[in-house]
């Protein structure tokens, strides 16, 4: 699966990987290192490196927390969120896609089996 929304991906310059993160930066505050970590399920030094890629393509800006000089902040730049804009119907029609290979009520019973196993 991640492969295959990867490909998709691809001509935007993004991975399945990069896309999720970004997802999760979509947000009216921004949030803190350790908020995404736990969100995406991953620890905070693989946070560390694979915000950079896209920090260095200037999609995301990461901040001192002014509430706490130690912690860090991220946020999508403008550049990023056009992005983003321009992935999302590319991630929705993949998810039709893969959705359509399978049989009418399997989708639902593949996620909640999904749902079941994490």
């Amino acid at each position: 699966m991640a492969r295959r929304f990867d490909d998709e991906l691809r001509p935007l310059g993004l991975t399945n990987g990069q896309f999720s993160l970004m997802m999760s930066l979509n947000r009216p505050e921004p949030p803190s290192m350790a908020a995404v970590a736990s969100l995406l399920a991953m620890d905070r030094t693989t946070l560390t490196a694979a915000l950079k890629p896209l920090e260095r393509r200037g999609l995301v800006k990461i901040t001192a927390n002014p509430a706490d000089r130690r912690g860090r902040l991220m946020a999508l730049t403008p550049k990023g969120r056009g992005l983003l804009t321009r992935a999302v119907p590319i991630w929705k029609s993949t998810h039709l896609a893969v959705e359509g290979l399978l049989s009418d009520s399997e989708p639902d019973l593949l996620r909640k089996n999904l749902r079941a196993l994490s």
